[in-house]
């Protein structure tokens, strides 16, 4: 299946699942490590949300669900495995051969599986490892097998012709690659100029959410640090942070705990969050389907949202490639001039003293501190000392 991305694919299979599962006249008996339905996505924020959606929509259902995902939790999630019975396992590739190998999962009993974001899959390298998972369900004329994807191209339909025995291909909207809730503008500005328009529209739109992409992690570093020093409450999501901070920073940022994020492509994949009111390409992808996916995290579940690109000198000539897969062309416009304007520079010194503030004062502290100690021993303190130890 194609459709564009916040369009709801997610409760579409998990509707259709738990249907099925309900359906049955007789329940199966369902052992521990031994599910009736397995979901591969290619993250393991896509893992957790997708688990999520479905103790959403399987609330009075009694259908148990796990997400199963590399980077942590690896004793916590086998136990589980091992312990309770599970319907549904939402799961990374990687993770989830190391559980088939080592026989805590068992995937003979799958009756659905489901393979989300087929086209990451395949960016990610990640197709080798779900050629051996599949192998180890039950022949594709004994299962149900959905993919999903945001675009189809051949190779995701070579795939689905492996996987299947007899593939549908369903599109939602074939013309269009992007939902009609997302306005997509390219501002054409100098690389000098980029910082500049960045800070101004955060600021016009203070308490919105903002997800900014970046295409490298260390610049997605630097640009943080930029942000830091000038105020601006940010976090960073790349391949560097560790899976326990990124699932902090998800959730802070759902909360709205923190506004801004900044992200590559990888980990931005992993954000699903329906009210991100922004986008902003700091940098043009280096791949037409990346932008995409990058302008798919806002205008999400009927939520209008804003995608803006940054086109300087040498991003440009991705963009007729974008223009081609998208099926129209992006509408280019000049910021207005007050984005031009440089952040206040006394903003900047005041944050960078704040930043010191917090050794800064316990130093003072300690200094005070350890002179009234000196103090006292000059006008006698040490005997008081000693006369004290006496008694």
């Amino acid at each position: 299946g194609k459709a564009q991305t916040g369009t709801g694919k997610t409760a579409a299979f998990l509707i259709a699942i738990f249907s099925q599962m309900l359906a049955e006249k007789e329940k199966k008996s369902v052992k521990p490590g031994r599910p009736r339905a397995l979901v591969i996505a290619p993250t393991r924020e896509l893992s957790i949300q997708i688990i999520k959606d479905a103790d959403v929509l399987g609330k009075y259902c009694d259908i148990k669900c796990l997400a199963v995902y590399g980077g942590m939790d690896h004793a916590a999630q086998q136990a589980r495995l091992e312990e309770d019975p599970v319907d549904l396992i939402a799961a990374t590739p990687g993770r989830l051969l190391d559980f088939i190998r080592s026989r805590v999962i068992d995937l003979s009993e799958v009756n659905t599986l489901v393979i989300d974001e087929a086209d990451r899959m395949l960016d990610m390298g990640f197709i080798p490892d779900v050629r051996k998972i599949i192998r180890r369900l039950p022949s594709k004329d004994k299962r149900q097998t959905l993919l999903f994807s945001a675009t189809l191209d051949e190779d995701v339909m070579s795939l689905a012709s492996q996987w299947m025995p007899d593939p549908i291909k369903i599109s939602v909207d074939d013309d269009h690659a992007t939902v009609d809730t997302i306005k997509q503008i390219v501002y054409p500005i100098p690389t000098k100029e980029k910082f500049n328009v960045l800070y101004n529209t955060l600021k016009q739109n203070e308490g919105k959410r903002f997800l900014i992409f970046r295409n490298r992690k260390r610049d997605c570093e630097n640009l943080c640090n930029e942000l830091k020093r000038y105020g601006v409450p940010v976090a960073e999501l790349s391949g560097d942070v560790d899976q326990k901070k990124r699932l902090g920073i998800l959730e802070n940022f759902r909360k709205g705990n923190i506004t801004t994020v900044v992200a590559t492509d990888v980990a931005g994949r992993g954000i699903h969050i329906d009210d991100v009111a922004f986008v902003i390409n700091y940098d043009f992808p280096y791949e037409a389907e990346d932008y995409i996916h990058r302008i798919g995290r806002t205008g999400r579940a009927g939520v209008h949202g804003t995608a803006i690109s940054f086109a300087c000198e040498d991003e440009s000539f991705i963009i007729p490639d974008i223009e081609e897969l998208l099926g129209e062309e992006l509408h280019c416009q000049q910021p207005e001039e007050s984005l031009f304007q440089p952040p206040p520079a006394h903003l900047k010194q005041e944050t960078q003293k704040s930043f010191r503030s917090s050794g800064g004062k316990k130093r003072a502290v300690r200094k005070q501190q350890s002179q009234a100690p000196r103090r006292g021993r000059r006008s006698g303190g040490r005997r008081k000392g000693k006369q004290s130890v006496s008694k």
